[in-house]
């Protein structure tokens, strides 16, 4: 049994790797491909790091690429991670970052086009994709996405109202530099990069479940086998055609969790009935794996 951990372990590492390796190279697409010859800023310290190069350029003696702002720009945030997080995450969000900044610097500019609204579009579908495909297996792209498991975990908070005033100071700062159309035009890639973000990660998506079965225990032991959900039983319902009495099961999953789900039930009573509508708010406890 230890060596199948061990095997699984290093599994696990070799996939976070190559998915940090795969957002280096993703990043650098969105950043050399799309954002730099359309004029168009990213959102977070990507963009922060951006608009560094832009003032560095125009008004100081020093240039600063976007490649190191964005490397030095995180740096507080590694150590916050290594001591409120964990030393695994950290140790991955580092080579994360660095490769991001690596790839950014070492992939060359080709500029495909100079039409905002494609590179707007285009750079914020792969950098999303990227980034949610990071997240997907535990892993940060570094910046205020740490602040934020740092803050949930204190106080059980997110930080969006911190998220949207550091993008909306990212948007106007494009506008000052580039002129206002090119922050409408930011905006609309920052919009597009949090779409294909939420396409790809769905760990923090909630779904409510509602289950009717005749076999309440079964479906219940079935679910939490599979995935740790509470579960509220609601007794004593009846079928409205033949007024057999049923049971019904109340739960909360990630949409991440869906097709853990569907092979519960499958193995459990396959005649049940589900329904799955997504949940707009969630007050109060609700089980998420915890980062290493």
């Amino acid at each position: 049994m230890d060596d199948v951990q061990q095997i699984l372990k290093r599994h696990q590492y070799v996939a976070k790797a190559s998915t940090a390796v795969m957002y280096g190279i993703m990043v650098s697409i969105a950043m050399n491909f799309f954002w730099t010859p359309g004029n168009i800023y990213s959102s977070g310290f990507t963009g922060l790091s951006q608009l560094i190069n832009t003032l560095s350029t125009r008004y100081f003696p020093i240039t600063i690429p976007p490649s190191i702002g964005l490397f030095m720009l995180n740096i507080p945030f590694f150590v916050l991670a290594w001591k409120q997080i964990g030393h695994q995450f950290t140790f991955f969000t580092i080579l994360t970052v660095f490769l991001a900044s690596f790839m950014i610097k070492a992939i060359h500019p080709v500029y495909l086009t100079h039409d905002p609204m494609i590179c707007a579009i285009f750079g914020g579908v792969v950098n999303g994709l990227g980034t949610g495909m990071s997240l997907k297996n535990e892993i940060s792209t570094g910046g205020l996405d740490i602040l934020g498991i740092v803050i949930r975990r204190k106080t059980g908070r997110s930080i969006g109202t911190i998220n949207i005033a550091f993008n909306v100071f990212i948007i106007t700062a494009a506008g000052f530099e580039y002129g206002w159309p090119y922050a409408f035009y930011s905006a609309i890639g920052i919009v597009v990069n949090a779409k294909a973000i939420d396409f790809a990660y769905t760990r923090q998506q909630r779904m409510q479940v509602l289950i009717v079965t005749d076999h309440p225990k079964t479906v219940i032991d079935s679910i939490q086998s599979h995935m740790p959900r509470g579960i509220t039983i609601i007794h004593n319902a009846e079928g409205a055609y033949n007024h057999d009495k049923k049971e019904i099961l109340f739960t909360t999953i990630s949409r991440y969790e869906m097709s853990e789900l569907e092979e519960a039930l499958a193995e459990s009573d396959p005649h049940a009935f589900a329904s799955i509508t997504e949940a707009e708010n969630i007050l109060g406890h609700f089980y998420e794996h915890k980062l290493k």
